[in-house]
């Protein structure tokens, strides 16, 4: 009976160590764990902290937007036949340089009056097309079909100190419904 008594003691002085061994491995597991969940909060409200004041301080900081100059050269004179339109600088400036039959010259901006597309020049039809609405325009930018409300608009053109033709679009004639620009602002063109 005593090595009965002595088993069952055994056995559960076994079972008692078992127990404290299993327990002592939980508490391990839960430290590890609790460790491993503080040090993603950590690292979260750091990453948190680390990216709005990032944010921040990139407001103390201009955002500059770089736009073509307003004032630019287009050549000389000479470089353009009359009757003539010349689409060398509309991507870049927006602009078309104009020179009619009789040697004059100005600036149009290449921008429909209707919802602001990009019209084209169409040299077989001698007019500008807008491929949206269907707008149609004069060389001299007068409107004649389509939805669009006025003439299109033009630029100070000028001759610079080198004798070069020089765009200023800081100066602007807008279009008035129904009206020929070259009536309305003779001071457009430019008779070189």
């Amino acid at each position: 009976m005593q090595d009965d008594k002595e088993l069952v003691t055994g056995h559960h002085g076994e079972a008692a160590t078992h127990g404290t061994a299993h327990a002592a491995a939980g508490q391990a597991e839960s430290d590890s764990r609790r460790q491993f969940l503080n040090r993603v909060g950590w690292g979260s409200l750091i990453g948190f902290l680390a990216i709005n004041g990032a944010a921040f301080l990139r407001f103390f900081y201009p955002r500059v937007l770089f736009e073509p100059a307003s004032r630019f050269k287009v050549g000389f004179p000479a470089d353009y036949p009359p009757g003539t339109v010349n689409s060398q600088y509309q991507k870049e400036f927006g602009t078309w340089i104009i020179r009619l039959q009789d040697g004059s010259f100005f600036a149009m901006e290449s921008k429909c009056t209707h919802l602001g597309c990009t019209p084209s020049w169409m040299e077989s039809q001698k007019k500008f097309k807008c491929p949206c609405h269907g707008s149609g325009y004069y060389i001299t930018g007068l409107n004649f079909e389509g939805p669009a409300p006025r003439a299109m608009d033009r630029f100070k053109i000028s001759i610079a100190e080198d004798g070069q033709l020089q765009v200023d679009k800081t100066i602007k004639y807008p279009g008035i419904p129904g009206k020929e620009s070259n009536e309305v602002y003779p001071q457009s063109l430019l008779r070189a």
